[in-house]
């Protein structure tokens, strides 16, 4: 869990704001929210797979776009 230390002073909003930014690194709200439900070992892996389809088309539509972009004369 992550924590902060008050510094003298500080106001509450900003030790507010940073510990709200310390959570948000460590990944602590994701977290809780994949293990809010429980998820199948078969539904987990189904959806691993088709983030990594949807990553993989991503990256391949951003490559033709550059290189479209390449031959139009657009940098």
């Amino acid at each position: 869990m992550p924590s902060i230390k008050v510094k003298d002073n500080e106001p509450f909003d900003f030790a507010l704001r940073r510990f709200k930014r310390t959570c948000e690194r460590a990944g602590v709200l994701a977290e809780s929210r994949k293990r809010e439900f429980y998820e199948k070992p078969t539904a987990e892996r189904k959806r691993k797979a088709a983030a990594a389809v949807k990553r993989h088309l991503k990256g391949l539509s951003r490559a033709r776009r550059a290189l479209n972009n390449l031959r139009r004369g657009r940098s």
